[in-house]
């Protein structure tokens, strides 16, 4: 597998990890689970995101859905792995396991404690200077890390590190810090902006100059059709189709319960086996599940009218 490079684009979607209902990981279902991305126009994956459940699987097993997942996609797109742990003893193992199974980069996303924009800057430096020439996603997701990230930081770490060749660009929604990543004479070199947060601001992160979605959402080829006719030029129709899935994905995007509404649409649609979260994790109450339901129903009826 090639390397990640700064010419990263389209769709990368963060996989979610299957489990039976006794918490076992499902293999079989991530076979279905890579063919249906790959099928939905993917041009790429992420593995072990945070919504990926990582931080509740062992090394071991974390190493078993790697290889599985990479077996199944067969070089036809490259696999982007979550290393991101507390230590740098873990990321350096992780990343040494994941390359060596035919990974094309890592992504990284800081932890907690970083406070100050030059801890932020040497923390990168030195997971940069720890991974050697691996290819690097930079995380900045501070909703869930706590971390504040600075455009001009991020711009420090990209011109400071060749090896920081994308951006998963996740803050909410912090537009603001494409333009001002696209702005000439701020970066040496152009580097991949892929976004997050569900697609949820997806139309507008096209316009500032994003190159597509690094993010999960229970109807991918959303995020496939918009960015394939904003690329176009097509951008009302992007519009258009992004309002029908609008309300689910505004559904999926509640705090701790978006990853159980996205497996239960997943298993639904036969994706997946079943919407099993491993523990600790809850499931979907029946109230829920009809309103998911129901949001599903009225979303298939607008795309008819739109087609």
């Amino acid at each position: 597998m090639t390397q990640l490079t700064t010419g990263a684009q389209g769709v990368f979607v963060i996989a979610v990890t299957p489990f039976h209902p006794d918490g076992r990981i499902d293999m079989e279902s991530c076979d279905r689970m890579v063919d249906f991305y790959l099928e939905a126009g993917a041009t790429g994956l992420t593995v072990l995101g945070m919504m990926g459940e990582a931080p509740k699987l062992t090394v071991e097993e974390s190493r078993d859905v790697v290889a599985r997942i990479l077996n199944r996609v067969a070089g036809r797109v490259p696999v982007v792995v979550g290393v991101s742990a507390p230590g740098f003893a873990q990321i350096d193992a992780l990343t040494r396991m994941v390359m060596d199974l035919g990974a094309a980069g890592v992504m990284v996303a800081p932890p907690g404690s970083l406070r100050t924009d030059d801890q932020i800057v040497t923390y990168y430096t030195q997971v940069a200077e720890l991974i050697g020439d691996v290819s690097f996603v930079l995380q900045d997701f501070p909703l869930a890390t706590g971390v504040q990230m600075s455009s001009g930081v991020i711009a420090r770490i990209v011109n400071d590190l060749p090896t920081c060749v994308c951006l998963k660009h996740e803050d909410w929604p912090g537009l603001e810090k494409i333009s001002y990543l696209r702005r000439e004479g701020v970066l040496n070199k152009r580097i991949s902006i892929l976004c997050g947060n569900g697609g949820l601001f997806l139309p507008e992160e096209m316009t500032r100059g994003a190159d597509g979605a690094m993010t999960g959402f229970a109807y991918p080829e959303m995020m496939v059709t918009v960015v394939d006719h904003h690329t176009r030029g097509e951008t009302e129709r992007a519009r258009d189709l992004f309002d029908a899935y609008l309300p689910l994905a505004r559904f999926e995007q509640q705090p701790g319960m978006g990853l159980a509404i996205r497996k239960y649409t997943f298993a639904k649609r036969g994706i997946i086996a079943h919407d099993a979260l491993r523990k600790p994790g809850a499931a979907l109450s029946e109230a829920s599940r009809r309103e998911v339901d129901h949001l599903i129903a009225r979303q298939e009826q607008r795309l008819k009218e739109l087609n």
